[in-house]
C-alpha cells in the first residue's frame, strides 16, 4: 500500500466513482471499509495524514460507555457494547480487554456502582468481557498497589476493551484498501462540483505534496471530516447551519510506576461532570480526559493550563504517587466532534451533557454528513452512512459486509514468534512477521531507535515502505506512538528516523531539515513547560 499507487489509480479511473469521502479519520474510513466490501467504487481524500485528528488522540478505549447509562442512554450503551464485541472479534491483536477498577471511599458507593457495572455487564449480552463484582479493600488494592488506602473502602471491577487508535485505525486503512478503495493522504478537498440541478457531483482536491490541482466526479459524496463537518458543509451550503459543538478532552502520560499492575482505574465524578481514567498503555500510565468547550477546531489542538492542572489534581485524589509537572512525558488534546443544535455549536455551551449518538445529515445539496458517535460504534456509523449513501446514489442494493470482515493484520499463528524478540511487533499481528523479514535482509534494522521506548528502526521503513507515511510526525506520533507516550525521546529519535526515511524517500539534506523543523514545532506542543 502506498501512496504513488494511489495516485495512479486516481489518475487512471472513468469517472464517475461510486463514493467519495471525504475525511481519513475512523469514521471516513469506517465508510470505506464498508462501501468496499460491499463491491462499491471508493475513493476516500485526507487533507492531513490518516487520523491527524480526533482518531488518533483518544482515551483508547474500545468501551460501552458506563456514565451514558446514568444519563439514561440505554440504545447507545448496547450498541457500543455490540461493537466492542466486534472489534475484539475481527481486531484482536489490537483490541484486548481491560480490568477496570472503580474505588469506593463512601458507604454507598459499593452498592450503586456495583448495580450500574453489574447492569453494564449484562447489557453486553455474548458481547460481554468479564464479570463486575464488588471488591474488599484488600481485593482493590491487589488491583490497584499505587492506590491511596487512607479512607478507602473497597470497590468494584468491571471489564472494557483497550487499544491503540492510530494503529487499529492504519489497519483499517489497509483493510479499505484491501476491498478494493483507494485512499489518498495529504490531499484536501478544496471545494465540491454541483450538476445544474445543484446537487453535489463530485469534488475539487489538491495534492500537497506536489501542489497538483483536479476533480473527481462521484455519485454521492460523504463528509466524514469529524470537527471540521461544518467548513465542508459550507462549500456546498454558504447557509448552512452549524452542527458541531467542538469539545476538547486532553490526557497526560507518565511512567509505569504511578500505577503499577494491569489494572485501570474509573473515577465516575468529576468536577466537569466527565469520568477520569487511569490507564496503563504501552508500559506507560495515560491519565484523561477533560470536557472544555472549545469555539473552533484545529488540527493540532494545545492543552490549556486550566486542563492540566484539572488532571493533576485530581490524579492526586487517587494515586500514592503525586503526580507532578515534571512527571509528565507527554501531553496530548483531542477535539470531540459533539452534535448540538444551532444555538450550542458555538462552543459555549457545556458539552459534557451533550449526546455522543452519530447523526447522519443529508443537505438540500445532496452532501452526506456523518458525524458525532465514538470511536468504538465507528463500524455501526459506517453501515449506517453506506446505507443511506446507497439509497441516495441509486446504487445496487448490497447488504452490510462488516460485521465478520477481519480487520488486516488478524493474528495468525505466525505472530507471537515473530514479535518476541521485538515487543513493539506485537500489535502489528500477521505484519509481524513481514517486518522481521525486513530484519533478516538487514539486521540493523533491528536496533533500538531509543533507550526509553522499544521501537526499531525497522518499524520506520516499513512504515514509508506500506503504510504511506510521509514525514517524520506520521512515523513518530501514529505509525509509532513515540511523541504521544514521550515527547521529549521522540525528538531525541527524530534524526535516526529522518535518515531511514530519507533512504525511503529520497530525501535530500535541505528537505531532512525541513522535516526536522516541523517536526520540532508540533513536538513542542506535546512537552509541558515547567
Amino acid at each position: 500500500m502506498n501512496r504513488t499507487e494511489m495516485l495512479r489509480r486516481i489518475a487512471s479511473h472513468p469517472a464517475p466513482w461510486d463514493i467519495i469521502i471525504v475525511g481519513g479519520g475512523a469514521t471516513g474510513v469506517g465508510v470505506a471499509i464498508d462501501a468496499a466490501s460491499r463491491g462499491y467504487d471508493v475513493l476516500l481524500l485526507e487533507q492531513s495524514d490518516f487520523g491527524k485528528g480526533t482518531s488518533s488522540r483518544s482515551t483508547k478505549l474500545a468501551h460501552g460507555g458506563v456514565r451514558y447509562l446514568e444519563q439514561g442512554n440505554i440504545g447507545l450503551v448496547m450498541e457500543a457494547l455490540k461493537e466492542r464485541g466486534l472489534l475484539l472479534q475481527n481486531a484482536p491483536h489490537i483490541v484486548h480487554d481491560r480490568a477496570f477498577v472503580v474505588p469506593n471511599y463512601d458507604w454507598w458507593e459499593a452498592p450503586f456502582y456495583g448495580l450500574g457495572l453489574k447492569l453494564y455487564q449484562l447489557l453486553a449480552g455474548k458481547y460481554g468481557f468479564g464479570t463486575s463484582r464488588i471488591l474488599s479493600k484488600d481485593e482493590t488494592l491487589a488491583h490497584l498497589p499505587t492506590l491511596k488506602k487512607e479512607g478507602l473502602r473497597g470497590g468494584a471491577v468491571y471489564y472494557d476493551g483497550q487499544f491503540d487508535d492510530a494503529r487499529l485505525l492504519i489497519h483499517m486503512v489497509f483493510t479499505a484498501f484491501e476491498q478494493g478503495a483507494t485512499l489518498l493522504n495529504y490531499t484536501e478537498v478544496t471545494g465540491l462540483t454541483k450538476d445544474a440541478q445543484g446537487f453535489v457531483n463530485g469534488v475539487k482536491a489538491r495534492d500537497a505534496e506536489t501542489g497538483n490541482e483536479f476533480q473527481a466526479a462521484a455519485k454521492v459524496v460523504v463528509n466524514a471530516t469529524g470537527a471540521f463537518s461544518d467548513a465542508l458543509r459550507l462549500k456546498a451550503e454558504p447557509t448552512a447551519k452549524s452542527m458541531i459543538a467542538p469539545s476538547q478532552g486532553i490526557h497526560l502520560v507518565f511512567d509505569s510506576s504511578f500505577l503499577q499492575g494491569e489494572s485501570a482505574v474509573m473515577v465516575p465524578h468529576t468536577s466537569d461532570g466527565r469520568v477520569l481514567f487511569a490507564i496503563p498503555w504501552h508500559g506507560h500510565t495515560l491519565v484523561g480526559t477533560t470536557d472544555t468547550p472549545v469555539t473552533a477546531a484545529t488540527l493540532e489542538p494545545i492543552a490549556t493550563e486550566q486542563e492540566i492542572d484539572f488532571i493533576l489534581s485530581t490524579a492526586a485524589e487517587y494515586l500514592t504517587k503525586t503526580p507532578k509537572r515534571s512527571d509528565v512525558l507527554s501531553v496530548f488534546a483531542g477535539i470531540r466532534p459533539l452534535v448540538g443544535t444551532s444555538a450550542n455549536a458555538t462552543g459555549v455551551a457545556k458539552t459534557a451533557s451533550l449526546s455522543r449518538d452519530h447523526v447522519i445529515h443529508i443537505d438540500r445539496s445532496g452532501l452526506i454528513t456523518v458525524t458525532g458517535g465514538k470511536w468504538t460504534t465507528y463500524r455501526q456509523m459506517a453501515e449506517d452512512c453506506v446505507d443511506q449513501a446507497a439509497t441516495l446514489a441509486q446504487l445496487p442494493e448490497i447488504p452490510c459486509a462488516t460485521h465478520q470482515l477481519r480487520i488486516h493484520g488478524f493474528r495468525n499463528s505466525a505472530t507471537e514468534g515473530a514479535a518476541k524478540q521485538f515487543p513493539s511487533l506485537t500489535i502489528y499481528g500477521s505484519d509481524a512477521s513481514k517486518i522481521r523479514k525486513l530484519i533478516n535482509a538487514d539486521p540493523k534494522l533491528g536496533e533500538q531507535l531509543h533507550a526509553a521506548l522499544p521501537y526499531i528502526k525497522a518499524e520506520v521503513v516499513w512504515a514509508v515502505r506500506e503504510e504511506m507515511a510521509r514525514t517524520i510526525e506520521d512515523v513518530l506520533a501514529r505509525r509509532l506512538r513515540a511523541l504521544f507516550l514521550n515527547a521529549r525521546a521522540a525528538l531525541e529519535m527524530a534524526p535516526a528516523v529522518a535518515s531511514l526515511m530519507a533512504a525511503e524517500l529520497s530525501w535530500d539534506e535541505p528537505m531532512q531539515a525541513k522535516q526536522l523543523s516541523a517536526f520540532r514545532e508540533v513536538a513542542s506542543n506535546y512537552i509541558l513547560k515547567s
